[in-house]
């Protein structure tokens, strides 16, 4: 079976999913057909797509102008019409199993053979669907995550005859969309994100049901403790209550009450303005960081983790897709399967046992792959191996990290869904990375950010407020290696750089930046000050005058202020940024390493000693080098008017 190649795309379905997937689409620069049922829906799906594309150029987040990317958009309500050129066809209908089959079998009839069926369901069964037409080789799940514009995410799932070439071009295709794809490799009920998402929500109302916790406990517990970005019951009203309740019920683990009569007396969350908290007469959420004392966070962990081993257990995904998915699907601080290694497999399953024995209930038994771990020795990241082998090379989560032929240590920070802002564990997989590194492999190292929006927003907060102070002093000696590393460090900046970011650049040696960067030091809007070495560093380049004024008012200020007040090296265009960086790291690269240490080591020392001190310093330094063979290949390369070739 030949690939398919995918030029055109139709989506059936005008409502929030289906205008979304169309426009995510169209700005990839595919021609899309959108179809419904009614004039009406398709002309409010258009509509949405052009207001949405609007705002999206407003803030320079797409490449060309709305209305280019809108005229590439076509509205229909006949489906044959819609479906009769498409190479891609993707069905965003109402989730109900029945008008999704029978969807599937009009595109099957109407769209030519070499087109790909593709289903947005967030759980049904692709299998299933699959059925109502004469090409299940060609039919595949592709869930996407709403909002579809905005959420990086999208499962990859595969039917019981979902060819190897279908999966391979749907990957390709959300790739090539600007998306994440993960491969979920078998039809379970729920997929990934779902099985692991679901149980954060219902396991803290079987909680609440059981007189545990309160409301307010568990969120406050879940954030404050454990830095989730929401808590379960606020989650919950987030993304609609009767959506959880959608999913328990197809479950074998039952509907935990509360859920269910807040689906009977139709309170459904933010939505209808009333859920687990109120939203038309209230504030919304009221639990603060005083709340969480005493919430047994592992009993909900522990029910994550054990889905997530069933899940890799069940041949259904990896390890590494599980914990992308939950970070990108569910905004999870760190992936699940991670939490477990970092836990303790072995402290999970007991955690199971004990509620299974307490009460028998089926959400509680422990998966086969999680025992089977345990028993095994392969308890998490302590033992050397859990979901994860941390005896090799470090199973980073938020780090891509290569090094070059070069020994150009490339460092790119990949937590695009928070735009790269970092998190202790982040923090720490970056001294790691420096800390693990061979120096003498090693000409200089290069820090960036994942995406076009940011070098990094700052420091996740949230995922702070658990630490003793202690671990927050963790934090900082990861910048401070960074400061002292041996090598060259280069700061290659695109986007936002603030808080956490801004310090951890003020560490490099070398700091460049597109003219569309933004830099800021906002702590101080939090209560806070800049860590890191931000106060003394910034006071070190730009005097006290300008580093009180950019600390104490915390706002944002542009590239070219920054390039002005000596903060960055340069700021370029973008189209001239990546030559910019590839001139300074080639120069860079190709110089002495053992001089290029020594001068870094003068420098930095230097500045914290007196200026006598400091040229004695730079003295011994010189000293030092004019006995290295570096020197004399310098020297003999000078008189030679040839480029040196350094050996170190």
């Amino acid at each position: 079976m030949q690939q398919p190649e995918i030029e055109r795309v139709a989506v059936l379905g005008a409502g929030s999913m289906g205008h979304g997937i169309a426009e995510v689409a169209a700005i990839a620069g595919y021609t899309v057909s959108l179809r419904d049922i009614e004039a009406e829906f398709v002309e409010d799906g258009l509509d949405n797509i052009e207001w949405s594309l609007g705002k999206l150029a407003e803030k320079g987040q797409i490449s060309e102008s709305a209305e280019d990317v809108f005229e590439r958009v076509s509205g229909y309500t006949d489906l044959e019409t819609a479906v009769e050129d498409a190479d891609l066809v993707v069905e965003a209908v109402p989730e109900k199993m029945e008008i999704k089959k029978d969807t599937l079998s009009e595109v099957d009839e109407y769209a030519p053979a070499r087109a790909i069926i593709a289903s947005n369901t967030s759980g049904l069964s692709i299998t299933e669907m699959a059925t109502a037409t004469d090409r299940p080789e060609r039919v595949v799940g592709t869930h996407y995550f709403n909002p579809p514009v905005r959420m990086d995410l999208v499962e990859v799932v595969h039917g019981e005859q979902t060819s190897d070439e279908t999966i391979e071009s749907v990957h390709e295709y959300v790739t090539s969309v600007g998306k994440t794809g993960i491969d979920v490799k078998k039809d379970v009920h729920g997929f990934v994100v779902n099985n692991v998402l679901v149980p954060f929500m219902g396991e803290a109302a079987w909680m609440l049901e059981e007189g545990d916790c309160t409301i307010e406990e568990a969120d406050a517990g879940l954030v404050y403790d454990r830095g989730y970005p929401m808590g379960p019951f606020e989650l919950n009203d987030y993304g609609g209550i009767d959506i959880a309740n959608d999913f328990l019920e197809n479950s074998a683990h039952g509907v935990p009450p509360s859920i269910a009569e807040h689906v009977e007396n139709e309170t459904l969350g933010r939505k209808s303005g009333e859920g687990y908290y109120q939203y038309e007469d209230g504030n919304g959420p009221t639990y603060e960081p005083g709340d969480r004392d005493g919430f047994d966070t592992l009993r909900v962990e522990a029910r994550m983790v054990n889905e997530a081993a069933r899940l890799v257990g069940d041949g259904v995904a990896t390890p590494e897709d599980i914990d992308l998915g939950v970070r990108l699907g569910g905004r999870f601080p760190l992936g699940t399967c991670r939490v477990g290694d970092k836990i303790g497999l072995d402290v999970v399953l007991k955690k199971l046992e004990e509620l299974h024995e307490a009460t028998g209930a089926t959400r509680y038994e422990p998966a086969d792959y999680l025992v089977e771990r345990v028993e095994a020795g392969e308890t998490g990241e302590d033992a050397g191996k859990g979901f994860y082998d941390y005896t090799g090379a470090w199973p980073y989560q938020f780090l891509n990290v290569d090094l070059g032929d070069r020994g150009v240590l490339s460092i790119e920070f990949d937590r695009t869904e928070r735009l790269n802002a970092f998190s202790e564990e982040m923090f720490a997989e970056v001294d790691r990375a420096l800390s693990d590194a061979d120096t003498d492999e090693i000409s200089c190292v290069v820090f960036s950010g994942a995406g076009d929006r940011a070098f990094s927003a700052g420091a996740d907060i949230t995922g702070f407020t658990a630490n003793a102070p202690t671990e927050i002093m963790d934090v900082e000696e990861s910048i401070e290696r960074v400061y002292s590393f041996e090598r060259p460090t280069v700061a290659a900046i695109d986007g936002f750089c603030l808080g956490g970011g801004f310090e951890l650049m003020l560490a490099c040696d070398i700091r460049l930046a597109t003219e569309r960067s933004t830099f800021g030091s906002p702590e101080i809007d939090l209560g806070l000050i800049p860590g890191g070495g931000g106060t003394q560093r910034l006071t070190q380049l730009v005097g006290k005058p300008r580093a009180k004024e950019l600390i104490f008012r915390g706002n944002h200020f542009s590239a070219e202020r920054a390039a002005d007040w000596g903060i960055i090296n340069r700021d370029v265009p973008v189209d001239e940024f990546d030559n910019t960086v590839s001139e300074f790291v080639d120069d860079i690269a190709s110089g002495p390493k053992t001089a290029l240490k020594v001068a870094k080591q003068v420098i930095n020392e230097g500045q914290d000693a007196s200026l006598d001190a400091g040229l004695k310093m730079e003295s011994q330094g010189f000293g030092l080098l004019t006995t290295t063979d570096d020197m004399l290949e310098g020297v003999q390369a000078f008189r030679e008017d040839r480029e040196p070739e350094f050996e170190d």
